[in-house]
């Protein structure tokens, strides 16, 4: 491993550690973004015109702009979008529950997690509550549930043919004999009062903490890289960046795992609010705003597939990404992801230039594809976007696997972009 990629998986390590839920996400860009001299806008208040580094929180977004020394007609936006969001397990309302003396959680399957992988896993709880005068208070608490799976002794069968009712196979233990409110230990968790709790927005997360594995040390292994990978490299790429002539635009949405269609995800204004607001602080508006989207661009960064060794037939014969050589350029002739000939450039300019290699991606025609928020933003904005992102075995596991390098190859193909490759 290249001492730099060492650095990086080091930092992405901490970053996801601090991560457990969307809201903590957008919080910990937040707080690195301040700490590198950005400053932080109110959107509920007007915008003066854009100088050096901006960024606004909505939920569990962020969305950070970088503006260079000269704005005029020429000047374009050149944004990353990624997703603050991944698969698990949120509570319901009222989660407590009493079953022959055990205390379980009520939880409802958030997106599509790969449901056997959460099982025996020790899972802790983070989100947000908001109390009745509309302040929210973030929290997060250590490993307080598990969901127990049941004991070949009582399921023969369970080694040939597992099924997990979503309904009744999925509540979380986490105590026995006891009284106690789960939401109300949040509270005291948060520091709040019980009685003060409006809402709670929680989801579970597996506590074990990442770590390299292998005998060379060539994997990383860690919950919810799908998709902190792509948001921990763009930060990184966008405080290190040299800019070119275009704005630098991070956009990291939440709700990406179930659709987009929020506020705070890609389906909802907040980008194009972004964009409109920053491009009228330096008087360009109207016909000049369609053209300045018209001269922008994005990079779609979500994490995708390596070819897994025991299911190679349900990967693409000629195309067969490994970890460790470089992130994906990811390729779908239906559009499930938005690449198409001129992204495609844009993204192997941008690789040349920061002398990472990059690898095709394209699913097997048995296989339907997945999408990302790669062509909701083109679809929204009319720009040209292409869809990236690191390599993956075991995408939406609660421990999922890339290999050591392409996080920091995918952050330099990033800063490279950012630079005007």
């Amino acid at each position: 491993m290249h001492s730099s990629a060492r650095e990086h998986l080091s930092d992405f390590q901490a970053f996801i550690e601090s991560s457990p839920s969307s809201y903590h996400a957008a919080a910990e860009v937040a707080r690195q973004l301040e700490a590198a001299g950005f400053t932080r806008l109110d959107e509920r208040q007007p915008w003066q015109r854009a100088h050096g580094g901006q960024f606004i929180v909505r939920d569990g977004a962020v969305i950070a702009w970088l503006v260079p020394d000269t704005v005029n007609q020429l000047t374009g936006f050149r944004i990353v979008g990624s997703h603050t969001d991944s698969p698990g397990f949120k509570l319901k309302p009222h989660p407590t529950s009493s079953t022959h003396g055990w205390q379980q959680a009520g939880v409802e399957v958030f997106g599509g997690p790969l449901l056997n992988s959460w099982l025996d896993r020790d899972l802790g709880l983070a989100g947000r509550l908001t109390t009745f005068d509309g302040q929210t208070h973030l929290v997060r608490t250590g490993a307080w549930l598990r969901i127990p799976q049941l004991a070949p002794h009582l399921d023969r069968s369970v080694n040939d043919n597992l099924h997990l009712d979503k309904q009744q196979h999925l509540h979380p233990v986490w105590a026995v004999d006891s009284d106690t409110d789960l939401q109300t230990m949040l509270c005291e968790q948060a520091g709040i009062d019980p009685d003060e709790l409006a809402f709670c927005e929680v989801l579970t997360y597996a506590t074990e903490r990442p770590g390299l594995l292998g005998a060379h040390e060539q994997f990383f292994a860690a919950g919810r890289m799908d998709n902190l990978s792509s948001v921990h490299a763009s930060l990184v790429a966008l405080k290190d960046a040299a800019l070119g002539d275009d704005i630098a635009v991070l956009a990291a949405f939440d709700h990406e795992e179930v659709g987009s269609s929020t506020r705070s995800g890609a389906c909802g204004p907040i980008l194009e609010d972004v964009l409109t607001r920053v491009a009228a602080g330096h008087d360009i508006t109207g016909d000049g705003f369609r053209a300045m989207l018209a001269r922008s661009t994005c990079i779609s960064s979500d994490a995708g597939h390596a070819v897994h060794p025991n299911y190679a037939h349900m990967h693409d014969p000629g195309n067969r990404p490994v970890v460790n050589r470089g992130p994906l350029l990811k390729i779908n002739a239906n559009q499930r992801y938005a690449t198409d000939a001129v992204g495609a450039a844009l993204w192997k300019r941008a690789c040349e230039a920061a002398e990472v290699p990059t690898q095709d991606f394209v699913s097997n025609n048995a296989v339907p594809c997945g999408s990302t928020i790669g062509p909701l933003t083109a679809t929204r904005l009319g720009i040209t976007v292409v869809d990236v992102g690191i390599p993956l075995l075991s995408m939406h596991s609660a421990r999922e696997l890339c290999g050591v390098d392409d996080p920091w190859y995918l952050s330099r193909a990033l800063e490279a972009y950012w630079a005007g490759a």
